[in-house]
């Protein structure tokens, strides 16, 4: 991208940046039965690199998150259950 197509386009760099988490959500979704815990793992270390970086809103981080750490506990067998706190 040029300089004066990047700084045209500047007012819409939110909207693309949506647009990619989404792509990205969509992927993982697609992909849900093939990922991984080490897959889950290196996904979330992405996200904190990109909160970091300032690249997404938190609440995008956050919905992204979530739902790999729901993939995450669904592979660790420990999804909907009630602990109360007690661990074991």
């Amino acid at each position: 991208m040029g300089l004066i197509t990047g700084l045209l386009t500047l007012p819409l760099a939110p909207v693309r940046g949506v647009v990619w988490l989404a792509q990205i959500i969509q992927a993982e979704a697609e992909n849900y039965d093939q990922l991984d815990e080490p897959s889950i793992l290196a996904a979330l270390e992405e996200l904190e690199l990109a909160r970091e970086a300032g690249e997404f809103s938190e609440d995008e981080i956050e919905e992204a998150e979530n739902a790999l750490v729901e993939r995450l506990m669904v592979l660790r067998g420990v999804g909907g259950q009630e602990s109360n706190g007690q661990v074991g």
